[in-house]
């Protein structure tokens, strides 16, 4: 069982992940913000963190830039969870330092395979 961080402005997304996450073992704590992923990551140290990237204030390329620079937190690996399918969004969220990049709505088994991978 991996410990995961759900980073997502959105109450109804922050449920849907939980909830897929929870029914496939998975130990989840959310946070709503860019800021709160920053400082929770410390505090818990997540074996994986799911990131938003559109979100009021810090958004989750800046969020995930700051979290692979800080010697505390760079060694767990982000996996980006949004809408922004661009071909140009993903390859700028693998170079803040993500791991994986997912697009919304997130297939499940899609997800559960990426966990899997970035956890080695």
């Amino acid at each position: 069982m991996a410990h995961i961080l759900v980073v997502d402005d959105s109450p109804t997304e922050l449920y849907m992940l939980q909830t897929l996450l929870e029914r496939n073992g998975q130990q989840v704590t959310t946070v709503s913000s860019g800021e709160e992923a920053l400082g929770k990551a410390k505090a818990i140290k997540p074996d994986v963190i799911l990131m938003d990237v559109v979100m009021p204030g810090l958004n989750g390329f800046q969020a995930t830039r700051q979290l692979s620079r800080d010697a505390a937190t760079s060694a767990i690996p982000v996996i980006m969870v949004t809408t922004k399918d661009q071909e140009t969004d993903r390859i700028w969220g693998m170079r803040q330092g993500a791991k994986a990049y997912l697009t919304k709505p997130v297939d499940e088994k899609q997800l559960m395979e990426s966990i899997k991978s970035v956890l080695g």
